[in-house]
């Protein structure tokens, strides 16, 4: 009985390794014109992790917004947009989003501008106010991608 349930942890550690060695090395998608040191995404297996987007429009900075957060959300989304596109893929593969927002109460103003740009279904997502973003934006969204299987 032991040897059998050694035998079957090696059985299952080797199945492990070969999986985690015929997988392909993450790919990592260049950011441009980043704020700090990171990729814009970073591709392993069928997922695509996309670093955060700031929604910032027309030079709005925390003390002095140039427009309204729901532009700001479309920004950011045409920011992901731009990288999902580099990607070959769009809005309709994102599985889960990630809403970074330093003024709660705009929560109706952003859902509107969010429900305009990605589909039905809508991807999972959670929503957290912050105390400031990166730059003075009022909005960053983070996603994630699925490649679907064609």
């Amino acid at each position: 009985m032991r040897t059998h349930a050694r035998s079957l942890g090696c059985a299952v550690a080797a199945a492990f390794l070969a999986a985690s060695c015929t997988s392909p090395a993450p790919s990592h998608l260049p950011a441009e014109g980043a704020l700090g040191p990171y990729s814009a995404a970073v591709s392993t297996g069928d997922f695509v992790f996309l670093s955060g987007k700031i929604g910032k429009t027309g030079g709005s900075t925390a003390g002095n917004p140039a427009g309204s957060i729901g532009q700001d959300v479309e920004a950011a989304i045409d920011s992901i947009q731009k990288d999902l596109d580099r990607l070959q893929l769009s809005l309709a593969d994102v599985v889960s989003v990630n809403v970074f927002v330093t003024d709660i109460s705009a929560y109706a103003e952003l859902n509107v501008a969010y429900a305009k740009r990605f589909p039905q279904p809508y991807p999972a997502r959670t929503t957290v106010a912050v105390s400031a973003l990166p730059g003075g934006a009022r909005v960053e969204i983070q996603a994630v991608a699925m490649r679907r299987r064609r």
